[in-house]
């Protein structure tokens, strides 16, 4: 990096090529085209390869390091399988919206597309989807009332698309990250993706990997536990320079505690936004630039493997562009260039031609714009997002099963499908628990029918458990509800024996219930 001065005018040179300007307390950055699409490029590439290379290790190591012996290892021809990958093709239908609809698109717009796909899904976003099926509106289906997982990762791995349209430009990712990500999460959930997406915006025109993450961090309400959470990773890479695997261990002692998703809930599995985002930052930490080593470092954290080192991996990749990603990684993705990626219009190169699109078009939106062959961007300094955050639900104190002598069952009810079920009209189960929130965990069934949900004695809403999907889903929220006030309360499910019906015309073959296990938060 060179720095010269000029009359009111500081010039710097970086690493590939772009010039900075600051004039009059504005800066803008110039950047040649081809730089711009190289960068967009690598960044779509690095998520590729990190989500094939972890994809072998993916929630196999719970609570625990990867060792190193029993990492995959990398062939080229492995990058084939993201062509299925949900990181990639979710990640692309939101971008679609953009395509279709302009930078305006709304959180309607998004929720629309959500509503309508056809792929499977998991966690928040298929909470969301389910939700959104129901007739919620899509600015309330990632928030606590009706999505249980509304701290899970799932925007935090679908907003890279955001970050690589909005080089320089954090508070223009910001915006377009609060409209798409309350579709499926809330509060942390959000901040996942706002996180990611500013460090890929950072890294359009930053190389060092503390910057970057620090960068990410500035775009994080401060008092919320993401931030918090990022800023220990910070402090502690410092006191542990040459040990990311300290690191790790205190992230584990003091995070992994709190986990509200159902499956979750007091077990090893941990699909929470912020201690995978965590996960992330230790490999751009402790990577130090080296492509393996980031991917290796994020995947060996271990949970949700494949996500993580595709984020690590990803902003890398805008730091180096895809001319410096080692030819050993991109090497099979020239064969698989021009196929088309599932349930989208898009192949390898016309993502990257619709994103730089995109990247020009928001520039030129934020009062930047091309020159010839060169971009003038807007660089806009990093801001927390204004946010309503959702950390009071709890922690996660008790799973009581459906055979503990606490419930009560009236009815035919039969073991099957991971507890009991029943589809008679008026069977009933009760149980008596204390504290601010449960989660009552059960299956959805392609036979789901209808139920009746009683709290205190009042009804508090009647839910479904048909499968929107053509498998069943076992270990999902049946209902949910937070915030109670501290004590003893009633929760009684009634059976309505009756299919569900859906406003689409879906409708279940059944009439069936089946539950397994109530989650006590307090």
């Amino acid at each position: 990096m060179r720095w010269c001065r000029r009359t009111a005018t500081l010039v710097v040179t970086l690493v590939v090529g772009m010039t900075a300007c600051v004039q009059d307390n504005v800066t803008h950055e110039t950047e040649h085209l081809s730089v711009l699409e190289d960068k967009i490029r690598g960044g779509w590439a690095g998520q590729m390869i990190g989500v094939s290379f972890g994809e072998p290790t993916e929630f196999r190591y719970l609570d625990r390091i990867i060792p190193e012996e029993e990492l995959p290892e990398w062939r080229p021809e492995m990058v084939a399988s993201t062509l299925n990958q949900d990181d990639l093709y979710v990640d692309m239908t939101f971008a679609a919206v953009l395509d279709e609809k302009g930078l305006d698109a709304t959180t309607d717009d998004f929720g629309a597309m959500f509503r309508d796909a056809e792929y499977r899904l998991w966690h928040a976003n298929l909470a969301a989807r389910r939700a959104l099926r129901r007739g919620v509106p899509a600015t309330l289906s990632g928030t606590p009332e009706y999505n249980s997982h509304a701290n899970d990762i799932d925007f935090q791995i679908e907003a890279d698309f955001i970050g690589l349209m909005s080089p320089g430009m954090p508070q223009a990712s910001n915006d377009i990250c609060l409209r798409a990500g309350r579709v499926m999460n809330h509060g942390d959930g959000i901040l996942g993706g706002v996180f990611v997406s500013g460090m890929y915006s950072a890294a359009f025109f930053e190389s060092d990997p503390r910057t970057i993450v620090e960068a990410g961090l500035a775009t994080l309400p401060p008092e919320s536990p993401y931030a918090q959470l990022i800023s220990d990773v910070l402090d502690w890479s410092l006191q542990h320079p040459d040990d990311w695997t300290e690191v790790w261990h205190l992230i584990d002692e003091k995070w992994n505690t709190r986990e509200p998703c159902p499956a979750g809930a007091l077990h090893p599995f941990n699909i929470d936004a912020k201690i995978n985002g965590a996960y992330v930052a230790l490999g751009l930490l402790y990577g130090n630039g080296d492509f393996y080593d980031t991917m290796a470092i994020a995947t060996r954290a271990g949970q949700d493997s494949d996500c993580n080192p595709a984020s690590a991996a990803g902003v890398l990749g805008v730091v180096t562009g895809y001319s410096g990603i080692p030819d050993e990684f991109k090497r099979g993705i020239d064969d698989i260039a021009d196929e088309k990626f599932s349930y989208t219009d898009y192949t390898f190169n016309t993502i990257v031609a619709s994103t730089m699109d995109r990247a020009i078009a928001l520039v030129e939106r934020n009062g930047g714009r091309v020159e010839g062959d060169s971009i003038i961007v807007p660089i806009q300094t990093p801001q927390p997002v204004q946010l309503e955050l959702w950390d009071d639900y709890g922690s996660p104190v008790e799973r009581i099963p459906v055979d503990d002598a606490r419930w009560t069952f009236a009815g035919d009810w039969e073991e099957g499908w991971g507890g009991l079920s029943t589809g008679v009209e008026g069977a009933e189960a009760s149980i008596v628990f204390e504290g601010t929130g449960v989660i009552l965990g059960g299956t959805y069934l392609s036979s789901g029918g209808t139920a009746d949900i009683y709290l205190d004695g009042e009804l508090h809403r009647t839910v479904d458990v048909y499968s929107d999907e053509d498998s069943d889903k076992y270990g999902e929220s049946v209902w949910h509800v937070f915030g109670l006030e501290d004590g003893e309360h009633e929760v009684r499910v009634v059976v309505r024996g009756e299919p569900y019906v859906g406003t689409g015309g879906d409708e279940s073959s059944g009439t069936d219930i089946s539950l397994s296990y109530l989650v006590v938060f307090r």
